[in-house]
């Protein structure tokens, strides 16, 4: 049952990011960008990664949405077409063909989720296990895990979400001139 709402959820995700790639109307692109990045906090929840999920759901389905349709509200709707070559569709489909298979490739090597025996199971979660408490003070290991020993990672995504923001404030500052 579980695998299937896994391909379910994977087959509705991949369908949306093609109808978003390939729709013409800007704010239906966004929109469908929105959906699949909901779909995407609903994938990592099943997948027991909640805090990825939560930043998931807040950075993709709610404040990049908000900033796309601020710039499209100040800019054309629409794509302009153009004159697309068969080589570059040729070269794209190619990469893109390339870029799985070396995913699906890499997933081979991944442990089964869950294994005790994992190289993280035998090295990092004992560590965390035994020295949270000594080496941060927090009684919650969650909390302590997400707050100091990941506490750079979390600055890492709170800059590049504040990067984001401040050029779309410059680029609109260009069209309210």
């Amino acid at each position: 049952m579980i695998l299937a709402v896994d391909i379910l959820l994977l087959g509705v995700a991949i369908l949306l990011a093609v109808k978003a790639i390939h729709t013409k109307d800007l704010v239906e692109s966004t929109v469908l960008f929105a959906g699949y990045s909901f779909v995407l906090a609903v994938i990592w929840f099943e997948l027991n990664s909640v805090d990825v999920s939560f930043t998931e759901a807040a950075v993709g389905a709610g404040v990049s949405t908000i900033l796309l349709v601020a710039v499209i509200a100040l800019s054309l709707r629409y794509e302009e077409e153009e004159e697309r070559s068969m080589v570059r569709n040729y070269l794209a489909a190619i990469a893109c063909i390339t870029f799985f298979i070396v995913l699906a490739l890499g997933v081979q090597d991944l442990p089964i989720i869950g294994d005790p025996n994992a190289p993280h199971h035998q090295h990092v979660v004992p560590r965390y296990i035994e020295n949270t408490y000594e080496e941060t003070g927090v009684v919650n290991i969650v909390t302590a895990i997400l707050a100091n020993y990941r506490g750079y990672d979390t600055l890492g995504e709170v800059t590049v979400i504040f990067t984001a923001g401040i050029s779309v404030i410059l680029l609109l500052r260009r069209v309210w001139q």
